[in-house]
């Protein structure tokens, strides 16, 4: 039986997305593909963090004794698990919503065929990252309007390349779009007239609601 690298899994609020602010449960998987220069979450990265083993099964009972019908599956990058897409399919079936939050460098081809259809929240790493060079811009072509693209941007030069981004692809008519800051990098005021003066609509600002009720660095909520 397949098993999954889980370094936490709780209950809390959605810090950010298009359900922020309700009760979801955070599965938060360990290993990620990318070093971004901001990663908020680098020590479940890391070769030796400690993780617990825990089946399909496991996972599922602990999704439904929470009674929370959000759920977000997290790193991490929680598409690099084996067979994650059994775990994914299992929890659709369950009635739940189910979040995917994933850092754009993984193919989406082979989970978008699952049925329920999982919902994608799909980060573009902007220069400031420096993993622009990894982003899959194919996935683009995947998204429903269900789905989500984040961009987190630290400077006025990532601000300058969301928009190339955003506009040269068309997000804004094919998903969500929202844009947040890297945390004490920029002020979100800086960020809100730039999004005056490019005229950017259907592009949601995006502060991480987690980081301003408790500690940046308080893991498990």
């Amino acid at each position: 039986m397949d098993k999954f690298k889980v370094v936490e899994k709780f209950v809390s609020i959605n810090g950010e997305g298009v359900r922020a602010g309700q009760l979801a449960v955070f599965i938060r998987f360990a290993g990620c593909n990318l070093r971004c220069s901001f990663c908020d979450t680098m020590w479940a990265n890391e070769e030796n963090v400690d993780y617990e083993l825990n089946s399909v099964k496991e996972l599922c009972e602990y999704v439904e004794e929470t009674g929370v019908k959000n759920v977000t599956l997290t790193g991490g990058e929680p598409l690099l698990q084996k067979k994650v897409e059994e775990l994914i399919g299992e929890l659709t079936k369950m009635g739940l919503y189910v979040e995917i939050e994933t850092n754009g460098s993984v193919d989406l081809k082979k989970y978008k065929n699952i049925n329920p259809p999982p919902v994608f929240t799909v980060d573009y790493k902007l220069p400031g990252s420096g993993m622009e060079d990894k982003m899959n811009r194919d996935n683009f072509k995947n998204l429903s309007h269900n789905d989500t693209v984040k961009f987190v941007a630290g400077s006025m030069k990532d601000l300058i390349r969301f928009k190339e981004v955003v506009q040269e692809y068309k997000l804004t008519e094919k998903c969500h779009v929202y844009l947040s800051p890297v945390f004490g990098n920029i002020e979100p005021a800086d960020m809100v007239e730039f999004m005056k003066k490019q005229h950017l609509n259907g592009v949601n600002l995006q502060l991480q609601l987690h980081k301003i009720i408790w500690s940046p660095e308080k893991k498990g909520v």
